[in-house]
């Protein structure tokens, strides 16, 4: 059986400094809480990374898009984590047939400063993808959207091969929140890859 690839883009604008609130807004991204970031806009966390990771893999096994699994007519994904968004992408494709390979995603902005929590990025998503999950970043050299510091976009690249027998896995569930529990797919500490930020940010 032959494998398939899939490919997986998204992209969300910087938000306000502040919610409705007066709360300052986080910032998630490739599973992780960069502290002291600006957040992203969006419907669930705004985790552009793991968004394309998802889209990348309903891609590769046709089984649809993000929108069309997670869109903004689905109450129940709103403030959903990005890894739990994943995590779930990830049971439709083993649950449609198909093994999963791994993941390449490539991180496109200025901020935040990428290089020194690759490793920890790359452990939240593959834990959450139950499978390898690598990220690369770059910048734009200042043109554009992402090189004006208006937003952050992500290409992601999937591989699935057909086992031809569905899978049954158990739904993961929505999660809406970013406490501190594993339960909600944002636990703490290196393990599961929602840990702070640390303050040596190189370039991308």
């Amino acid at each position: 059986m032959l494998p398939r690839t899939g490919i997986g883009i998204d992209t969300h604008a910087f938000a306000a400094e502040t919610d409705d609130a007066g709360s300052r807004v986080p910032l998630w991204l490739a599973g992780l809480l960069w502290e002291g970031e600006r957040g992203l806009s969006g419907h669930s966390d705004g985790d552009a990374v793991a968004h394309a990771a998802a889209d990348a893999l309903f891609s590769a096994a046709g089984v649809g898009d993000l929108g069309s699994h997670f869109g903004t007519d689905r109450p129940e994904w709103k403030g959903a984590s990005g890894v739990s968004l994943l995590a779930e992408a990830a049971r439709i494709v083993r649950a449609a047939g198909f093994d999963i390979g791994n993941i390449a995603v490539q991180f496109v902005g200025n901020r935040p400063k990428f290089s020194p929590r690759r490793l920890e990025a790359e452990a939240a998503l593959s834990q959450a993808a139950g499978a390898p999950v690598s990220v690369s970043a770059t910048t734009f050299d200042g043109l554009g959207f992402t090189g004006r510091g208006e937003g952050i976009t992500a290409v992601a690249t999937a591989l699935v091969v057909q086992t031809g027998q569905p899978a049954v896995v158990p739904a993961t569930g929505a999660a809406d929140g970013h406490a501190t529990g594993a339960a909600d797919g944002h636990a703490t500490g290196p393990a599961d890859g929602h840990a702070t930020a640390q303050g040596d940010n190189l370039e991308p």
